[in-house]
């Protein structure tokens, strides 16, 4: 029996996903598996017996990827379950902005006599414009980014994309219907809207500052439901004062921009639907069940993908978590001596490498080898 500990309310959709093979446990100290969603993880201990961490979510900003890698945890994300919820709220924001929603309901709310009457007369304070025939810039052609993009010329919008880790070729054949631009600041000069959709590392922290303000067109709007970590705020603040930005829009709500004119923040609210919550739960679920009976891996965070499918009757597999090795699919099949190897794959992410070895025989002795930092046995015989 393999034991799942959970961080924060998971699905109960997706915790009954988990075959019969596995126990919801309270006590992560005997976890084989967690499922966490947003609870900080970096001073966490973890036990001996835990293999893989699956974040119900996109963003892993949470969990100590290093430190789980250096242990021999594999650390799963779900990219692509929460799109939908987060498009939706993405063109909610847009239409919001362009239709000064916030700032109307708010003034209208403030009304208390003659309302029918105040309403006529102070409407065209918040007189707005249509998205359609405006150029929405979409950074980012991930799951979510074109979401928004086909959602977006679905409105009439005009949709230009860029990606810094596509090539304009690439996106292209991926997405035909987008106008891909070859590079950032093309995008930034014709876009009305921008949004962004990458994921934050410390690479592109602040990536959004002055340099990158000043290229924008005058009055443009930002939309940032990726990570606060990108954008310097003390430069956002300087481009909405002096009116090239007309207004930001995100769901990280942070001291520095809460309630600053031309910001509008709303709570961490791209995933929160309960349509989303399930398929991220349901995904991390998989995950975990793929990884700790088959040895397979697919959308970790910190490890390569490799999968050999699932286990057949009467295979048995070694999986090798390495550090520093160039090649640790030849590692791991030497390590493997006196038995017929009949799969192999792996690969490296970074200086980590996964390597995962079938046979049909019993593996009676790995030996060992520096530079491993786990080795665990399946056995189906």
């Amino acid at each position: 029996m393999y034991r799942i500990g959970t961080l924060n309310k998971i699905s109960k959709i997706g915790l009954e996903h988990f075959t019969n093979l596995y126990e919801i446990v309270d006590d992560i100290d005997t976890a084989n598996g967690i499922i966490v969603r947003s609870q900080d993880m970096h001073n966490m201990e973890f036990p001996e017996s835990l293999v893989a961490i699956a974040r119900a979510g996109a963003g892993v900003n949470n969990i100590p990827l290093e430190k789980c890698a250096d242990k021999g945890i594999a650390v799963f994300n779900t990219p692509g379950a929460n799109a939908n919820a987060v498009k939706e709220l993405v063109i909610a924001s847009v239409i919001m902005s362009a239709r000064n929603l916030y700032d109307s309901i708010n003034w209208a709310c403030s009304l208390s006599t003659d309302i029918s009457s105040s309403v006529e007369k102070g409407k065209g304070q918040f007189a707005g414009h249509e998205i359609a025939g405006k150029t929405l810039g979409v950074i980012g052609l991930g799951a979510i980014g074109v979401k928004v993009a086909n959602a977006a010329s679905n409105l009439e919008m005009k949709v230009v994309g860029y990606d810094p880790y596509l090539g304009v070729r690439a996106a292209h054949d991926m997405y035909p219907c987008i106008e891909i631009l070859p590079n950032m600041g093309d995008l930034l000069s014709v876009c009305d809207y921008i949004t962004v959709h990458i994921p934050a590392n410390p690479e592109n922290r602040n990536m959004f500052n002055k340099e990158i303000f000043d290229q924008c067109k005058d009055g443009v709007v930002i939309l940032n439901f990726s990570r606060n970590s990108l954008v310097n705020e003390e430069d956002l603040l300087d481009a909405i004062n002096s009116g090239k930005i007309k207004q930001y829009v995100t769901d990280f709500p942070t001291d520095g921009i809460m309630c600053k004119p031309g910001v509008l923040c709303v709570p961490h609210l791209g995933a929160s639907t309960a349509e989303a919550e399930d398929n991220c739960a349901v995904m991390a679920a998989d995950e975990i069940m793929n990884f700790i009976e088959n040895g397979n891996i697919s959308n970790s965070v910190n490890l390569p993908s490799a999968s050999l499918g699932p286990m057949k009757e009467g295979e048995a597999r070694v999986a090798v978590i390495t550090k520093g090795i160039s090649n640790p699919v030849d590692m791991a099949i030497k390590m493997c001596e006196n038995n017929i190897i009949t799969g192999a794959t792996g690969g490296l992410k970074g200086v980590y490498g996964y390597a995962l070895i079938s046979s049909s025989e019993p593996f009676t002795r790995v030996r060992a080898a520096e530079g491993v930092v786990k080795v665990r046995v399946m056995q189906d015989l």
